[in-house]
């Protein structure tokens, strides 16, 4: 079992997921129902962006030790220029059906707000980031993120991890106190003053809360560069006292995250639970469902295989052989990609719903199937020398098999 192999697989999970979570549909979808942020205050979102911010810090502390900051930094800067390109493409595109497509204004209303291609004032926030389309948020954040990291890995290479690990719980804290509306506010009324965005900054997440997901990745992908973590010396079936720790916290929220998912919490309760699990800031019930379920799932990963309890056994072959589907893996090397087109095609999916009498159950799943396969298509022709190198077909455009 390769590693990066099985993060990949991981991301490529999350994004199928993702794309369900975020396919809209009158009446609802079935599938939504069967996703693990049911059982607890974990979502496709969290792993999505830890384990974006874990090969981040793996690949590029590699390219700081060998060739230095600068050269790295630069590395790192590009990638973020490329997916900033990305992310205005896709929202040029969906601009322009926004326009050409008869009813498309009616049905992505609640989507795009004020932003419209036929008004130039409200396509400079988008472009800032400031005002993001819906489903739009997870990029953004992650070329945020991009921009620092540079700073974040070196850090960790000259040893001070601990200090970046600090300065990121501080932050998170910052988040939970409500501190960025020092600035946020007043961006707030000169975006509603400057443009025809009557709502002011639309986004989805505190970045200062959800900064500590994507840089506790980045540290324990640096320090995994540099070979200063044996990740199956940390997690070993002896030591398992923190992976029943981490199960206890699960199914103690267990119970919280079902009664709050069907309203069935009292209210006296939820007005002091609700401060703890906002969601957009990454509250503390979050923080500690995402810590718990990573350390549950890496130690099954890892360990569980080695463990002499059979049925632990079975669980983390279960497990590995999900993550190291040749589906999944394929969408995880082209994540970012995919996570790109998957928000041209929920818009697609959202626009024939709102423009056709309410569908069955069944036709919304054939549809979500289809979706499904068409999530792959960018990583297929990404990786299509790859993928087709030794094909053995024959034809007018394909040379033969050597």
């Amino acid at each position: 079992m390769r590693r990066l192999d099985v993060i990949d697989g991981m991301r490529g999970y999350f994004l199928v997921f993702m794309l369900i979570n975020h396919l809209v549909f009158v009446g609802g979808l079935w599938l939504v129902e069967i996703n693990h942020r049911n059982l607890a205050f974990v979502e496709d979102a969290q792993g999505f962006v830890f384990l974006s911010g874990l090969l981040t810090g793996m690949v590029y502390a590699r390219k700081m030790i060998k060739d230095g900051y600068e050269a790295g930094r630069d590395r790192i800067w590009s990638r973020a220029f490329e997916l900033y390109r990305y992310a205005i493409a896709i929202t040029l595109i969906i601009l322009c059906l926004h326009i050409l497509l008869p009813g498309a204004d009616a049905a992505w209303k609640n989507w795009l707000g004020a932003t419209s291609l036929l008004q130039v004032d409200t396509l400079w926030p988008v472009a800032g980031f400031l005002v993001q389309p819906t489903f739009m948020d997870i990029l953004p954040q992650y070329i945020v993120y991009m921009l620092f990291a540079p700073l974040v890995i070196w850090a960790c290479i000259k040893g001070n991890w601990l200090a970046v690990v600090v300065g990121s719980l501080l932050l998170w804290m910052s988040a939970q106190l409500g501190l960025q509306r020092l600035i946020t506010y007043p961006l707030n009324e000169f975006v509603i003053q400057t443009t025809s965005h009557d709502e002011g900054l639309r986004v989805s997440f505190n970045l200062l809360g959800w900064q500590i997901v994507f840089f506790a990745g980045i540290v324990a992908g640096t320090l995994t560069s540099m070979n200063k973590i044996d990740w199956q010396r940390v997690f070993t079936p002896e030591r398992s006292r923190l992976a029943w720790t981490a199960l206890a916290i699960v199914l103690f929220f267990l119970p919280l995250r079902l009664a709050t998912a069907h309203g069935l919490m009292p209210g006296v309760v939820l007005e002091k639970f609700g401060l703890m699990e906002v969601r957009a800031d990454f509250g503390p019930v979050y923080l500690l469902n995402f810590a718990a379920v990573a350390y549950g799932l890496a130690w099954l990963l890892i360990a569980g295989p080695r463990h002499q309890n059979a049925r632990i056994q079975k669980i983390a072959a279960f497990l590995t052989s999900v993550f190291t589907l040749k589906f999944l893996q394929l969408l995880g090397r082209h994540s970012l990609q995919i996570y790109v087109w998957h928000v041209l095609i929920v818009y697609m999916v959202y626009y024939i719903d709102g423009r056709t009498p309410e569908l069955s159950q069944v036709t919304k799943t054939m549809i979500a199937c289809v979706a499904l396969a068409l999530l792959a298509l960018p990583a297929i022709w990404r990786d299509r020398e790859r993928l087709f190198a030794n094909t053995p077909l024959i034809g007018p455009f394909v040379k033969p098999a050597a």
